[in-house]
């Protein structure tokens, strides 16, 4: 290969593919060479010259002086590109301000940005996410995205089937008025039931604010039941219904019957009796319920301070201790032991406003509080701070 009259004698250029290798897209000058002057036959694609005369090769010049991909440029000549010379690895992005910042990167704009001082120390930059773009011509449909939807493992195969758009041109019919491309997305009877199942699944959990690894494990519940085939006869929502209060219970944040009947289209029985059924299908078990595990949402609906709280978790605690409420449900135990703490307390509340939040009737608030009233004064803690003292708690 002929020397190139612009290198130094005795350097010859290696035949390597230059515009292939990810480096700075500016030619900068070899040694002895002006800087900033282009070798002969590559144009300089730059405004300004990568370094300043005085600047040592491989530092930035003045500011400004260059993109940041040309601060590895300088005097030095082509890296890599002279026998002998060994390959540098690729120049690192900083801002020159500030080198240790952390850079914000601007995927609309295709900037990078200094997140001290919000230099703009890099353009074009390229995204390499999902291409989130749509391609529907037919406004008045849903318009997917082209990337389609995500994987669900829960389906048979993975939901990862083609659907093909409704055609909107004559091109898309044929002469006797028939569409052309028809649906070819194919899903079995038992993707399509399991599908609305979540569907119904995630708007239950939504109203009651669940958080998704309860709605996650519902759907597990749901499947494992679905496959089983063992409850067949009763109705899907039922069993997602019945599979939302297993999970909630599985995952440490009970529901009551009542609250998961509000936000489906089941009856309580109903759901009762899919509860038991799927226990027994799945060969699995929850654990009980306890006063406790109510005690801090109750009070938080009821707007109580965290001293009415502590006491009525103390109350209620106590009583199942002292055998004093058998047989009573933890629900309506926890609402009297509310009541009680609340009526205390500068933070009274009514029979009705706490069977309001726990679900229970005021009855039953009252049953329960004639059987802990008699022994109120050994219920409360011993650091409870009283505004109504203790014989002059209301006696149902």
């Amino acid at each position: 290969m002929a020397a190139s009259p612009l290198l130094p004698p005795g350097e010859e250029l290696v035949a390597i593919a230059v515009f292939a290798w990810p480096r700075c897209p500016r030619l900068c000058a070899a040694p002895g060479l002006p800087c900033g002057r282009p070798l002969s036959g590559f144009p300089c694609l730059g405004a300004a010259p990568c370094a300043t005369p005085g600047v040592a090769g491989g530092q930035r010049g003045p500011r400004g002086a260059g993109p940041p991909w040309a601060s590895s440029c300088g005097p030095s000549g082509l890296r890599g590109a002279v026998r002998g010379r060994s390959l540098d690895v690729l120049p690192r992005v900083t801002c020159p301000n500030h080198p240790d910042s952390i850079l914000v990167e601007d995927y609309r704009a295709g900037d990078m940005i200094c997140s001290e001082c919000g230099l703009v120390v890099g353009d074009r930059v390229i995204d390499v996410g999902s291409e989130w773009r749509t391609f529907s011509n037919d406004k008045a449909t849903k318009d997917p995205s082209r990337v389609g939807d995500t994987q669900n493992p829960l389906l048979s195969d993975g939901d990862l089937s083609t659907m093909i758009g409704k055609g909107t041109g004559a091109a898309s019919f044929d002469e006797f008025g028939n569409s052309k491309y028809q649906n070819r997305r194919t899903m079995s009877s038992s993707d399509r039931a399991m599908m609305n199942a979540f569907k119904e699944i995630t708007n239950m959990a939504d109203r009651i604010n669940l958080p998704r690894n309860i709605v996650d494990r519902t759907n597990n519940l749901f499947k494992q039941v679905y496959e089983q085939k063992s409850l067949k006869g009763r109705s899907n929502d039922a069993i997602a219904s019945a599979c939302l209060y297993i999970a909630c219970r599985q995952e440490g944040v009970p529901r009551t019957f009542k609250e998961i009947c509000a936000v489906s289209r089941i009856s309580k029985k109903e759901i009762g009796r899919c509860f038991k059924l799927i226990l027994k299908a799945l060969e699995t078990s929850v654990d009980l319920i306890t006063t406790g595990d109510f005690m801090s949402r109750f009070c938080s609906n009821l707007g109580l301070p965290k001293q009415v709280q502590m006491a009525a978790t103390h109350i209620a605690r106590k009583a199942v201790e002292l055998d004093l409420v058998p047989g009573r449900s933890p629900i309506s135990v926890a609402a009297a032991a509310i009541y009680m703490a609340s009526q205390a307390s500068a933070e009274k509340r009514t029979q009705k406003e706490i069977g309001d939040i726990a679900g229970v009737a005021d009855v039953t608030i009252r049953q329960s509080y004639r059987l802990i009233y008699p022994r109120a004064p050994d219920l409360f803690p011993a650091d409870f701070k009283f505004d109504t003292p203790v014989d002059k708690l209301p006696q149902l």
